[in-house]
């Protein structure tokens, strides 16, 4: 079983990356901020300021005596920046360097706990549960009773783009819920340019020869372009028309060989496309552009030029469009494309593949996406909600550093004068003290506190409100399974809103909710347990049977019924042992800290367990702690990581004990735990009587004895 507070713990040591050296950071979190936002230069490029790295200081005070004094548990943050002052001549080359350490603000810093000092009291970052970025697919009924079918591509950042059906079998396309216009259009504005091109991006285009038998197929199908005469420029036919005996007469006439047509009747992209195409006024890239400037920007573009760095700018531009790792990740899994990871910027095939996909609904070969499925939505942990806030406050510093540079004169300026620290220092401040998701610690009991630390919730900036959450939404999920407990959930109105992860359950880099399960080995028509343990995400586990945790099996891990309960996606069926892939590692994966405490939890009924669990984190903790008559084996663990009941951090002997400390001599002590330099001793502090969040008392008291052995 991982460390229960993990979630919150890893998340901030990957934003941070405090204990990797500083030319050795993944570009993830701090760094990843600073990498995308600098180099910067001025318009006239006299400066350009570098980012180098940056570095921690040390914090001024312990968290205790950061609650004692009322403060802010924090760090200085400094960063290296060089401003270079290009040579007058040569704007690319460098006349003179200055590299300047400056800081940056403070940041608040992580407690042991998981939870953050702000102004005298611990809070806690509460991780958010979103939807991903990428594309979606929906379907609606229209009040005449046809179907209509939409895409959406949701970026990271940047302009949200709609593709949809209407009632004549058309397709449009939105963006940023603006106005609507044809699909071919905006094919035709970003390359596309001839009807040939967009059929021929569906692969429409049949080719027939005029003189074959087949010919007869063709009749019916619709050309795809003009058919002209090579010599005069005379056109016989427009493309659009439909084929038959005449036309075929016709063109063999004229010393036409072959024609290229396609199936408006059969060819359910083709029919799609040509009816879009009655409606599209344009017949070539440089109206479509014009066009398509005039819908999004409401006036007429200066030039082509541009109107093509505009629509460029809103589907190609890292700057202005960011699908995000994430993003890139679902397009790919979604599509089996193989467009590497850091490219997270829209291209043109990933247009065509969800316009294809749209096609297939439209045809009856897909359906619509579920939106509470768990591959769908993804966990914001409190290491990307920070890297956000980076990005805002380091975007606002950028006007002033851009003013600065503009005004200041070349020999007095340096990288300090172009920093005004306050602004990083404002924005963090700001969503420590009053974001949504930035909570007062609950401090009732141990079990409060972890569980607070491993709350999942919908609301929050970017996610749902109570009024507009549905009953869909807050419904227990097949993908909830090891994932999200099904029991532990507020009673109110946030009933289903605010979850908790399941025991065994981790985040993944790209933020899906990961389950544990035991891969089975097959041999000789039987399966067999290994002792391999295996993550699986929401969509992976969809493609596999999973039997349950307490199938019989021999002592050499072989299923030994004929036939298994097992499960895939939201079906139970009974299944031969070798169809089954993996098995539950627990049967408790399913449920969260609070209902995994519950002894004989599956006699209860199901609402009395959501209220148990909940009530479990309002019992004040005894003056003279007893061990339950009845548990489940999880209390200990919960006492551990909660950082409530000491653990030794060295193998020894106790040397002394009394209420306020214990000391431990071991024969191999870490320099930072030595009570003194060069000593073998470990002081182990314990707290006495210390005021918690909620104004009750929380105290230790030692349970060892002189010259006891204890271990790690």
């Amino acid at each position: 079983m991982p460390d229960l507070l993990a979630l919150q713990k890893d998340s901030f040591q990957e934003f941070l990356q405090e204990n990797v050296a500083e030319d050795e950071r993944n570009l993830i979190g701090l760094e990843s901020v600073f990498q995308n936002v600098f180099p910067l230069e001025d318009t006239h490029r006299n400066y350009v300021l570098e980012y180098s790295n940056y570095f921690l200081g040390l914090p001024k005070y312990t968290p205790e005596e950061c609650i004692d004094r009322g403060v802010t548990y924090s760090v200085p943050l400094k960063v290296r920046l060089v401003l270079h002052i290009t040579d007058e001549e040569d704007k690319n080359k460098f006349s003179q360097s200055i590299e300047q350490e400056v800081y940056f603000g403070n940041i608040p810093r992580m407690t042991e706990k998981g939870t953050f000092v702000i102004n005298g009291a611990e809070r806690v970052i509460v991780s958010q549960l979103q939807r991903s970025p990428g594309v979606f697919f929906d379907e609606n009924i229209h009040p005449n009773g046809t179907k209509l079918f939409q895409a959406r591509i949701i970026p990271f950042r940047g302009s949200w783009v709609d593709f949809t059906t209407d009632i004549n079998d058309c397709l449009f396309a939105i963006i940023d819920r603006r106005r609507k216009f044809p699909v071919t259009m905006l094919l035709r504005a970003l390359g596309y340019s001839t009807n040939r091109d967009i059929f021929e991006a569906f692969g429409s285009i049949k080719s027939y020869g005029l003189s074959d038998r087949k010919i007869e197929g063709s009749f019916g199908h619709t050309l795809v372009e003009d058919i002209v005469d090579e010599l005069t420029g005379e056109i016989f036919f427009e493309g659009g028309v439909e084929v038959n005996q005449e036309v075929v007469d016709t063109l063999k006439e004229a010393g036409i060989k072959s024609i290229e047509v396609v199936d408006g009747n059969k060819d359910f992209s083709a029919m799609l496309l040509l009816n879009t195409m009655g409606k599209d006024p344009t017949h070539n890239t440089e109206q479509a552009l014009s066009i398509v400037y005039q819908l999004l920007r409401s006036g007429d573009p200066p030039n082509l030029e541009t109107a093509q760095k505009f629509i460029e700018r809103i589907f190609f531009s890292p700057k202005k469009y960011d699908l995000g790792e994430v993003g890139r990740y679902r397009l790919n899994q979604q599509f089996n494309l193989d467009v590497p990871v850091e490219d997270t910027v829209l291209t043109m095939d990933d247009i065509i593949q969800v316009l294809k996909f749209l096609v297939d609904m439209r045809k009856g070969e897909r359906g619509p996406d579920d939106i509470d499925h768990l591959g769908n939505r993804r966990v914001k942990t409190i290491g990307e909600q920070l890297t956000n806030q980076f990005s805002i406050a380091l975007s606002r510093m950028l006007r002033t550093i851009f003013e600065r540079m503009n005004l200041r004169e070349q020999e007095s300026i340096t990288p300090q004068d172009l920093i005004n620290s306050r602004v990083v220092t404002t924005v963090i401040n700001t969503f420590f003290g009053t974001s949504q998701l930035s909570q007062f610690g609950d401090q009732t009991n141990p079990l409060a506190e972890i569980t607070h630390k491993r709350r999942i919730s919908s609301l929050g900036p970017g996610g749902l409100t109570r009024e507009r959450a549905g009953f869909e939404v807050r419904d227990v999920h097949y993908t909830h399974y090891g994932r999200l407990c099904p029991i532990e959930t507020p009673e109110g109105p946030n009933i289903g809103l605010i979850s908790s992860l399941a025991l065994f359950a981790i985040v993944n880099k790209h933020g899906f909710i990961e389950a544990p399960y035991r891969l089975l080995k097959k041999k000789s028509k039987s399966s067999y347990g290994s002792k391999k343990v295996k993550y699986l995400s929401a969509d992976d586990e969809d493609r596999v049977m999973i039997a349950q945790s307490n199938a019989a099996m021999d002592k050499n891990g072989r299923l030994t019924d004929d036939v298994v309960r097992a499960r895939i996606r939201g079906d139970f069926p009974v299944v031969d042992p070798v169809d089954v892939d993996y098995m539950d590692v627990a049967p408790n994966q399913i449920l969260s800290v609070a209902a995994a405490l519950i002894p004989f939890l599956e006699h209860d009924d199901a609402n009395r367990a959501l209220m148990g669990s909940n009530m479990q984190r309002q019992s004040v903790p005894l003056m003279m702690p007893e061990t339950p008559i009845v548990g489940t084996g999880l209390e200990s663990k919960v006492a551990r990581d909660s950082r409530s009941a000491i653990v030794s951090p060295v193998d020894g002997v106790i040397k002394s004990v009394d209420a306020e400390r214990i000391l431990i001599r071991s024969s191999e002590v870490p320099d930072e735990l030595a009570l003194t330099e060069h000593t073998n001793i470990v002081e182990i502090p314990l707290k006495k009587y210390q005021r918690t969040n909620q104004n009750t008392s929380q105290n230790q008291r030692p349970l060892v004895h002189e010259k006891q052995k204890v271990k790690t």
